[in-house]
């Protein structure tokens, strides 16, 4: 029951203030690995591991010490506040949505490279919307479902754990000639970390929207995604939502090519483009309010059973 009571105040006050403006953990723990990788880089997957241990572990162990004591549930309650990125989100695809409705397209993307690590300096109004639409949902599971995940599993320690991991795999994950060896571990860890999050995600947007569609997606399509967690999650989420999603994008300079996901969207002329592109945009959030509603109903179930019996 605490557990339950603690995540509904943490989501609540995520909803009501967001992420402080300052001097965020999350970002302070980015700057401290930043300056810990220039340091001690190597092409060597046992350095990244080492380096990953030396910046998770110590921090899991705190957070567990901590929600050990006598008012631990302010601890937790602390520690997923400052985890979870519902409203931030939010925040940040709303302001791409209402600069595509004011035909502002750099501001759109200058909003959508907020959001995402590819190029968005030559994006037309459709591929901002599509970027920021693959951000919602692939971002709904990280910052959302899947710190919720493990704050029911395990705790504070769980949640500090997940999320710096998953930071560290936002910043060394990718396959690189830098970071192809020394962020391997990162981003290992972070799949076995998502495995099980990504396909509840996945089925509670399925739930949440045209369900038939989504499973479909998932099933055909989600395999040919490069991250196995992202796969479903995006597939399940494009065929939820009635669009299509993927293609070419430019990562660290390169143009690549990535498998269609979802259905064809919707046909726009040049003049509603934004406003098209807006309105996909909201209903993907949409889509992430109504799959987070679904959870918490799951987990009032779950909360009754053990109370009740």
């Amino acid at each position: 029951m605490t557990a339950f009571l603690v995540l509904l105040g943490a989501l609540t006050l995520d909803r009501l203030f967001g992420d402080p403006r300052r001097f965020h953990p999350l970002a302070g723990f980015g700057r401290l690995a930043q300056g810990l990788e220039r340091r001690f880089h190597a092409d060597s997957r046992l350095r990244g591991a080492l380096l990953l241990m030396v910046l998770v572990l110590p921090w899991v162990v705190l957070a567990a010490w901590a929600a050990s004591l006598a008012w631990g549930w302010i601890v937790s309650l602390l520690v997923l506040v400052l985890a979870l990125g519902w409203r931030s989100l939010d925040e940040h695809a709303e302001r791409v949505a209402v600069a595509l409705e004011q035909d502002d397209l750099e501001g759109a993307r200058a909003g959508t490279g907020m959001l995402v690590s590819r190029a968005t300096d030559e994006m037309d109004a459709d591929g901002v919307s599509r970027a920021t639409v693959e951000s919602v949902l692939e971002n709904g599971n990280d910052a959302l479902f899947a710190t919720v995940f493990w704050f029911l599993v395990a705790g504070a320690p769980g949640v500090v754990a997940y999320r710096l991991v998953n930071t560290l795999d936002a910043m060394w994950g990718y396959r690189t000639p830098r970071h192809r060896d020394f962020g391997w571990a990162a981003a290992r860890l972070d799949d076995v970390l998502n495995y099980i999050p990504a396909r509840l995600t996945a089925l509670a947007y399925a739930a949440a929207g045209r369900m038939g569609s989504a499973l479909r997606c998932w099933r055909e399509q989600a395999a040919a995604w490069k991250s196995p967690n992202a796969g479903p999650v995006m597939a399940a989420g494009a065929g939820a939502l009635g669009l299509r999603l993927g293609g070419y994008a430019y990562y660290h300079g390169r143009r690549e090519w990535r498998p269609v996901l979802g259905q064809a969207a919707e046909a726009t002329s040049d003049k509603d483009e934004g406003a098209a592109g807006a309105a996909r945009i909201r209903r993907a959030m949409a889509l992430v309010d109504r799959a987070l509603a679904l959870w918490m109903a799951v987990v009032v179930i779950g909360v009754s059973f053990v109370v009740l019996a």
